[in-house]
């Protein structure tokens, strides 16, 4: 059971760290001024009024008794309440009181006033809203009924309206401060979770310039040094290849010079095509390392890159499926990379394929199905590692050296998507990628 709050609670909190600060600093707030709203309404305004309502009806009271003494002067009674009291009354005989009309129960103020009246024994109508500063009053005696017009501050107390809203504007001002406060603290973390991002996808961003409280400059600084170290990492990997790359154009320049001179034609062809084959290697290397390295992040209509990439090809069965106008933030050159690959290897392996980019909520999904003989499913973490070959025993596979699949799928996941593989309905391999917009 208590797990079951405990999970219900995490649900319903906020999950940003600024709402859920802010929930911090507000509730006690809440909860304090509910509590003294509570203690001066039941202690002070409700027991005062409540006092306050006794003494008016034990007034009326005493009014129609001294009034209905034959020693008594009615006009001087008359005038004495208004006078000391502010009563103003009147007689008026033959009448009758008006029919009682809805009662406001949830009115504190009418609520006291009506039992106090009905304590006394009297015959009475009364109104409340009638009027802004009085309150009209008519109690009934002999023939007719008396009316009553009473100074509303006799019968309930004018504090609370101003305690009410110096209880309530501190509250908002305290809030109002802790907002602003909350949101300076927030937006380093906010910029560094950016920054992150920005970082994961391959984009290149600026030095970053921690801010904020000490541990979020911490965080920061961090952030910097690991983001430089692993900079320096890619740029010492990408020289490497190359002065591995051009050392090696060299030695196999030389070789080719001495295959052309060879008179065995046949052997000097072998030997070319194994040259060719190295050299096409090292380029392919070369390209890897060198991913996305010059790429800058752009708007792009996704809907016209697909359809200019397949127009490329010129091939008649390949099929296309797509919503007009959909738009995508990224590296435009990396993704067209990326569908080419994906593009190229069905046509190795497959007759017909089968495109559909399609934008549901925000993710893009683009699906390339081929009727080729598929990958079994126990092999498709592994087409995706570098230099990996589903079947060396392939003629086909000696024209690559298995980096196409590698390559798309850290460009995806440079966009913070996600490649999926299946079973087509064409019988060959399905293609998923999923990319957030």
């Amino acid at each position: 059971m208590f797990y079951g709050l405990s999970k219900f609670l995490k649900n319903i909190l906020p999950k940003r760290l600024f709402y859920r600060g802010l929930l911090i600093v507000a509730v006690p707030i809440v909860v304090l001024q509910i509590t003294i709203s509570l203690v001066f309404f039941d202690s002070l305004w409700i027991k005062t009024n409540a006092g306050m309502t006794r003494a008016l009806a034990s007034e009326v009271k005493t009014f129609i008794d001294a009034y209905d003494n034959d020693e008594t002067n009615k006009d001087f009674i008359i005038i004495l309440f208004k006078d000391h009291l502010g009563f103003n009354i009147k007689y008026e005989n033959n009448k009758i009181l008006p029919q009682k009309k809805n009662e406001r129960w949830f009115s504190p103020v009418d609520r006291s006033l009506r039992r106090e009246l009905k304590s006394r024994n009297l015959e009475f109508w009364f109104d409340t809203t009638n009027f802004v500063d009085v309150i009209d009053l008519k109690v009934k005696h002999g023939n007719g009924f008396f009316q009553f017009y009473i100074p509303r501050d006799r019968l309930t107390n004018s504090s609370a309206r101003l305690f009410g809203l110096w209880i309530t504007f501190p509250a908002f001002l305290i809030v109002a401060v802790a907002i602003i406060f909350l949101k300076n603290q927030t937006r380093p973390i906010t910029k560094l979770a950016e920054a992150s991002e920005r970082f994961g996808r391959g984009e290149e961003i600026e030095t970053f310039r921690p801010s904020g409280a000490l541990e979020i400059r911490k965080a920061g600084l961090e952030f910097e040094k690991m983001r430089k170290r692993i900079l320096r990492h890619l740029n010492q990997r990408s020289e490497m290849l190359s002065g591995i790359s051009h050392d090696l154009r060299t030695p196999l320049t030389r070789i080719k010079l001495q295959l052309a001179m060879i008179d065995n034609k046949s052997l000097s062809k072998k030997l070319s095509s194994d040259v060719d084959e190295m050299e096409k290697m090292l380029n392919e290397y070369l390209q890897f390392s060198q991913t996305g390295a010059n790429d800058k992040t752009e708007t792009f209509n996704f809907s016209e890159l697909i359809k200019e990439i397949i127009d490329k090809y010129e091939h008649n069965k390949i099929s296309l499926i797509t919503s007009p106008r959909i738009y995508f933030n990224g590296r435009k050159n990396l993704m067209t990379r990326c569908i080419n690959n994906l593009i190229d290897n069905s046509i190795k392996y497959a007759k017909e394929i089968h495109v559909k980019l399609e934008k549901i909520n925000s993710v893009i999904i683009i699906s390339i199905q081929d009727d080729g003989p598929g990958v079994p499913d126990s092999e498709y973490s592994n087409i995706v590692k570098p230099f990996y070959k589903l079947d060396k025993g392939r003629s086909v596979s000696k024209s690559s050296v298995g980096l196409g699949l590698s390559i798309t799928s850290d460009i995806i996941k440079s966009h913070g998507g996600d490649l999926k593989f299946g079973k087509s309905n064409l019988g060959g391999l399905k293609v998923k990628i999923f990319l957030p917009v």
